[in-house]
């Protein structure tokens, strides 16, 4: 919703954004007690379901993995229809409206128009308290933030060199919430390339793991895990070909 233009019913950071959806999924889990930070891995402390189907399909999928995960591998694995899943969600929950209509004049396309636009003012309002007022934001208001600035919409929501002190403000609210820190962390470095770069060995051993290299393709292959709750639902839409349906939904 924070990335939704209420006008034309595009959305800031598209490519982003679909990495944000599957940040947000994690930030969901974690809120609801099912996994925890393990420095930079994820590890399922309760698998019990959630009840949000979309939700517990991940928690199975982070289960059977048998080990804590890293998050950057998480967030840059490939995440099939999940933008639609969001999408008919808002949909559903009445928060937006499709659109038809053409691109270039040929290729059909959907808009999701925001219909309550309460909503949108009450998430931005969340986000401008806590930078306005410093003081120290409740989890999740500092997971949307951490996830606003990692997805990269700090210039869409406070533009110009008027916006830049509250942008700044913004990447800061990152150290508010362990697990969006981490997952915003994450979010940066793989559309830095970094979960694509195989770890190099430790100076001075043999095969020993390092830090994971940087630069590569640019974040560009991922997918999102998508479930119908505040922080998907808050991590907004974007314009959707009818062709191939990935998730796009993103963040607030």
């Amino acid at each position: 919703m924070l990335a939704l233009d209420p006008a034309t019913g595009t959305t800031a950071q598209p490519q982003s954004l679909d990495l944000g959806l599957a940040g947000a999924q994690l930030v969901e889990l974690a809120l609801a007690g099912r996994i925890a930070p393990d420095g930079d891995r994820i590890a399922v402390v309760m698998p019990r379901p959630t009840g949000d189907p979309t939700l517990d399909s991940a928690l199975e999928l982070l289960r059977r993995r048998g080990s804590p995960v890293r998050a950057v591998h998480w967030i840059g694995g490939p995440r099939l229809g999940l933008r639609q899943i969001y999408l008919a969600h808002l949909e559903r929950c009445g928060m937006v409206h499709a659109v038809s209509g053409h691109m270039c004049g040929v290729l059909p396309t959907t808009r999701y128009q925001a219909t309550d636009t309460a909503i949108s003012r009450d998430i931005r309002a969340r986000l401008d308290s806590a930078i306005r007022t410093g003081v120290p934001p409740d989890p999740r208001t500092a997971a949307l933030a951490a996830l606003a600035h990692a997805v990269g919409l700090g210039k869409h929501l406070y533009p110009g060199n008027e916006g830049r002190s509250s942008r700044s403000r913004l990447r800061d609210l990152i150290r508010h919430d362990p697990m969006g820190g981490l997952v915003a962390h994450a979010v940066m470095d793989v559309q830095n390339g970094v979960a694509a770069q195989p770890r190099r060995a430790a100076p001075g051993t043999s095969g020993a793991p390092g830090s994971p290299g940087g630069g590569g393709n640019g974040g560009g292959g991922t997918r999102q895990p998508a479930h119908p709750s505040e922080r998907a639902a808050s991590l907004a839409m974007q314009q959707q070909p009818h062709r191939g349906s990935m998730a796009r939904a993103v963040a607030h």
